[in-house]
């Protein structure tokens, strides 16, 4: 199937860099709103099928108009949600956070922040969610979750994907991802631009 991850829209959280990550967390503000509806049209060419947005606000919020553009009844999956920060919630300080997901990897995936989640714990919701998605049988769908959250998703379910081609996303940008959970994933699209076949 093909896979859309899609970043929420901006937040007041997002521009005084606050560790947001719990519910129900900052609503869109006023570009961020913006961004959601000018997504619609950004993302007009992928034949969309079906929508899923994780618990947060913002997410939801990002979904609307895509949602009514199309149609869609957008599904929400708590699975979906944001890396927890943990006792650095709401810190302006990333430091900590990202240098925990960044150590994160195949050999170290129980380590996470104090009061947070582990790589494990984090990757068996999220892909939850995923095989959630990919059993109502949609060639095409799409998902509005977090910026941390699909980056590490994406380089973990990918990992021949050139970390330098991986990197954070804006607001309302969206990576693509094409295969399944069974027979392995490909990322073909991070961002804007399409990504080069890679060896495995």
């Amino acid at each position: 199937m093909r896979l859309i991850l899609i970043r929420h829209g901006q937040t007041d959280s997002n521009v005084q860099h606050l560790l947001d990550t719990q519910a129900p967390g900052a609503p869109l503000n006023e570009l961020g709103l913006q961004q959601a509806r000018d997504l619609v049209e950004r993302i007009a060419d992928e034949p969309i099928e079906a929508l899923y947005t994780s618990h947060l606000t913002r997410a939801k919020q990002t979904a609307e108009p895509l949602a009514g553009k199309l149609g869609l009844t957008p599904t929400v999956l708590e699975g979906l949600a944001e890396i927890s920060a943990g006792d650095d919630e709401m810190s302006p300080d990333w430091t900590r956070y990202v240098a925990v997901l960044e150590s994160w990897a195949p050999d170290n995936l129980d380590t996470g922040l104090p009061g947070g989640e582990t790589a494990r714990e984090f990757l068996a919701r999220y892909s939850s969610a995923v095989q959630e998605i990919e059993a109502a049988g949609h060639a095409v769908a799409a998902l509005v979750s977090h910026g941390a959250a699909v980056r590490v998703f994406g380089l973990t379910v990918d990992p021949s994907l050139d970390i330098d081609v991986a990197q954070p996303l804006q607001n309302t940008e969206w990576i693509v991802l094409e295969g399944s959970t069974a027979d392995g994933w490909k990322v073909v699209r991070w961002a804007g631009a399409d990504v080069v076949a890679h060896e495995a």
